[in-house]
């Protein structure tokens, strides 16, 4: 049972996003893995921009 966890900003993700990452990482997997679509999960966290960061710093764009 593959378990795929996705996370990104909680910035100006919609709904149509969602459904196409979920979609895509699950024919990912489906392809590459040979592995069956009714037992892969997919969930996508969505961390507050504050809370994120890259290259040792926090992010600079913290306005949503």
């Amino acid at each position: 049972m593959p378990y795929i966890n996705i996370k990104v900003t909680d910035t100006h993700v919609t709904k149509t996003q969602k459904r196409l990452l979920i979609e895509g990482a699950t024919a990912l997997v489906v392809t590459i893995l040979n592995k069956k679509p009714e037992t892969t999960h997919v969930i996508i966290d969505e961390v507050p921009l504050e809370n994120w960061g890259v290259n040792g710093s926090p992010s600079l764009n913290t306005k949503k």
